[in-house]
């Protein structure tokens, strides 16, 4: 009897989190691999910021969702969106109570670490053509050569025309590689740290060895690969100074394991995220608060520009929502909530070294939330108060949803941050909440299905919450 008594205080006053699938009906596994099918979809067509909102918008409208127009009259259950330049975007569904009484928002960011071509990036070297790149946000050089990569993005034509280019992704496409060193002449090369192994100036996209037919001609092999993009798409070299092209890694999102109960792809930091946030808005029920979803640009790199999470476009948007109901955005803003969705590290046994393990986020363990990003001391992040961490905690537990508490390593380790501050500096209580995710960063990564669904099912119960 005393035993039993052990047992019933430990497992009330103990915290334990338990794998998923120790917890998860079959009912619910079979809703997360159906949701998990058409987040591959996203993925796979969503490979660019860009891309993320075309596909966004398209889903968006089949759900009753119209372009926001200023002044545009709203009553409860309206749904609208507002694309920001084509690379971000807002949308709401409008709530039963008014808007003094805060929105509940999800903040997610679509771009993902890449390979940008710079502004003059075509040039020959040794009878051979290439692109130069600039990569962006924090990328693993090394990872990122002799692997199939594909080339997305716009150009800006002399005339102000534009033209979409899409190449390495479709059957029967091209595709182009950055070349490496051979280990039989690589003995230098290897005594070199990893993060210096390779060089920011040798990643030069190899795109062509076909020289023009005139042999008398410069720069023929430069002009070579030039023609067939100007018979394609009529651009000059002039006109990849106002183009904007990002180099990504080609392929679809693949099951992965024997089990398939993950999923590798590129850019899963953070459209993971923004695909709960999607599907969790458009499967609200009649929310009592306005619900709006933030597709956000420019994360990985401070969330600067126009269409970052530091541009006033949110302050735009969420002021006409406040406007046509008569209520100040200050107001609103104070009694809002947030939840930044985005990533965290899982934790990884390969590489044990750099995380906490009693405070790291676990593969299986369902959505990770984190009191506070940053860096050593707590550096750059806004670290969420007892009462927001409680307020998600509640809410997750009454909607059966499966959480764990975590941060993304050890102190001393390095670090990371979301746009919960940017979200926190406009008052808003946030947190960051999303899913746990191997080799973050890597032109492929890789995340749990279980976790990816919790994400969703949190994002949803969000939107619905009073």
């Amino acid at each position: 009897m005393a035993e039993k008594k052990k047992n019933e205080l430990a497992e009330k006053l103990l915290y334990k989190p338990k794998n998923g699938f120790d917890r998860l009906s079959a009912a619910e596994e079979k809703a997360m691999n159906a949701y998990c099918e058409d987040y591959k979809k996203f993925l796979d067509r969503g490979k660019t910021e860009r891309l993320c909102v075309d596909y966004c918008v398209e889903l968006a409208e089949k759900k009753g969702f119209k372009a926001y127009r200023a002044g545009m009259k709203l009553k409860a259950g309206d749904k609208v969106y507002h694309s920001n330049r084509g690379k971000g975007i807002m949308l709401a569904v409008i709530g039963s109570e008014g808007l003094e009484n805060g929105a509940n928002i999800g903040a997610a960011h679509t771009d993902s670490p890449r390979l940008d071509l710079k502004p003059r990036p075509l040039y020959e070297e040794s009878e051979m053509a290439f692109f130069k790149t600039h990569h962006y946000g924090g990328i693993r050089k090394y990872q990122w050569v002799t692997i199939p990569l594909a080339l997305h993005g716009v150009v800006m034509r002399a005339d102000g025309s534009s033209v979409a280019v899409h190449i390495g992704e479709d059957e029967g496409d091209p595709q182009f590689i950055i070349n490496d060193l051979l280990p039989h002449l690589g003995r230098e090369q290897g005594k070199k740290p990893l993060n210096e192994a390779i060089p920011s100036e040798s990643l030069n996209l190899l795109i062509g060895s076909k020289p023009f037919a005139d042999s008398e001609l410069k720069n023929r092999f430069k002009l070579g690969a030039l023609q067939l993009l100007n018979e394609k798409y009529g651009i000059t070299e002039e006109d990849l100074i106002s183009a904007e092209l990002e180099v990504v890694p080609a392929g679809k999102a693949r099951d992965t394991g024997f089990d398939r109960s993950f999923i590798s792809a590129y850019g899963q930091d953070d459209r993971v995220c923004a695909y709960a946030e999607l599907a969790g808005i458009f499967d609200a029920k009649k929310p009592k608060k306005t619900a709006v979803c933030i597709f956000a640009d420019k994360e990985e790199i401070g969330s600067e520009g126009v269409s970052g999470m530091l541009s006033q476009a949110f302050e735009w948007f969420m002021g006409e929502l406040c406007k046509s109901q008569g209520v100040d955005l200050r107001e609103c803003f104070a009694h809002s909530f947030c939840v930044s969705a985005d990533v965290t590290a899982a934790y990884d046994p390969n590489f044990a070294d750099v995380y906490d393990k009693k405070n790291a986020a676990f593969i299986n363990y369902g959505v990770g939330l984190c009191k506070y990003t940053g860096s050593g001391g707590k550096s750059g992040a806004s670290d969420a108060s007892a009462e927001v961490v409680g307020k998600l905690r509640k809410l997750l537990n009454d909607n059966g949803v499966f959480w764990q508490m975590s941060e993304l390593g050890k102190t001393d380790a390095g670090g990371g941050g979301t746009v919960a501050k940017y979200m926190a500096k406009r008052n808003i209580d946030t947190i960051d909440a999303g899913v746990p995710v191997l080799s973050m960063h890597a032109p492929r990564e890789t995340v749990a299905k279980l976790d990816c669904y919790m994400t969703y099912k949190m994002m949803k119960a969000v939107f619905e919450s009073a």
